[in-house]
């Protein structure tokens, strides 16, 4: 029975609504966040089209351009012609961070807000839509030099010697990075090396208290063996579909191993299985895992993050559905942004959640 009513859903109709001059005063911002293939993209999408407006994504791999197939950019079809924002951004072999990230994204509100559109950002990775939310606390820029130094340390004494380092001095941010995310090790090291201050002092001074806009967080979920099916369904999608020839024809450009980009999920296997370290399953099954385990981090991520409203997916929801939900829940956001009234979004709600 709620099959068959789930099936029967209509899609979200459009209504191409203006944002009064006081909501415009109040900045509203919505973000539809969750774990990978959880399905924020497609409701994004038509959450966009009821609204108006255009997605802002907020994922930290498809800003670089060339990389569509293993970062799960969405095609022009998949897009229904709503306008994104925020993907390719960089080649992979540029530098960029939450700042540059951020400093993007509040161009793009700037825009939206001046042609009185709410923006709709849809995205992933909780670091960027921290930075975006709360603002990012002062640090020294990224001093080229030392970086160098201190990869060079590590490929000569092992990245255990940089996180010994970190632990002596900046215990807690070396609780909170893997031992093995050198990207986030080194730069914890130069900041201490710098200022001669543990990153984690600044952090916790700054406290990611700034409130520039009145936002909801809305987080999308589904059962952990339903997410991991659907991860599951998305690579071998991914890899019938060209992953290898993507992959490949980014070495052939020059875009080495050694990349922060082309460590991603994915891009770094396939990489390992055409450089012949392993053969083609054992390639896909360290793919599905090592997705698996990303998922279960960025929601352990997000159970940190206070103030998101969550959304259980049932197993036979459509994204009609899920849509139609999401749009319900803003519609009543933004007329307490109108009338001035606390919703929901405005004070910490832990992980809230509404049932299906």
């Amino acid at each position: 029975m709620v099959g068959e009513f789930l099936k029967g859903v209509k899609a979200v109709e459009r209504v191409m609504s203006e944002l009064s001059k006081i909501q415009c005063q109040r900045r509203p911002l919505v973000v539809v966040l969750g774990p990978t293939a959880v399905g924020k993209s497609r409701v994004a999408v038509q959450v966009a089209k009821h609204f108006g407006t255009e997605v802002l994504t907020a994922d930290s791999r498809q800003v670089y351009r060339g990389m569509d197939l293993g970062t799960d950019k969405p095609s022009v079809d998949e897009r229904q012609g709503v306008p994104h924002r925020l993907i390719d951004l960089a080649d992979p072999d540029e530098a960029f961070n939450a700042g540059c990230y951020r400093r993007a994204a509040l161009a793009e509100l700037d825009r939206l807000y001046a042609s009185k559109r709410l923006p709709l950002v849809g995205g992933g990775t909780g670091l960027y839509i921290r930075a975006l939310v709360h603002g990012l606390c002062p640090a020294p820029q990224a001093d080229q030099s030392l970086r160098a130094e201190l990869k060079k340390l590590s490929e000569e004494q092992g990245r255990d010697r940089l996180y010994a380092e970190l632990v002596k001095a900046d215990p807690d941010a070396a609780a909170r990075v893997h031992p093995n995310d050198e990207p986030k090790i080194i730069r914890a090291l130069e900041v201490h090396r710098l200022t001669g201050l543990p990153m984690s002092a600044a952090h916790r001074q700054h406290g990611f208290r700034e409130a520039p806009f009145t936002t909801l967080l809305i987080g999308l979920q589904r059962p952990k063996e339903e997410l991991y099916r659907r991860i599951e369904e998305r690579i071998d999608w991914q890899l019938a579909h060209g992953m290898v020839k993507e992959t490949r024809s980014l070495l052939e450009r020059g875009y080495g191993r050694h990349l922060g980009a082309m460590k991603g999920l994915g891009y770094r296997h396939v990489a390992a299985y055409a450089a012949g370290e392993y053969d083609e399953a054992e390639m896909v099954r360290l793919f599905k895992r090592d997705t698996r385990r990303f998922a279960k981090r960025q929601m352990t991520w997000f159970r940190t993050e206070p103030g998101i409203h969550w959304m259980s997916i049932g197993k036979d929801e459509t994204s009609e559905l899920t849509s139609r939900r999401v749009v319900s829940c803003i519609e009543q956001f933004l007329g307490n942004v109108e009338s001035g009234a606390h919703s929901i979004a405005m004070q910490p709600a832990g992980m809230k959640e509404e049932s299906v």
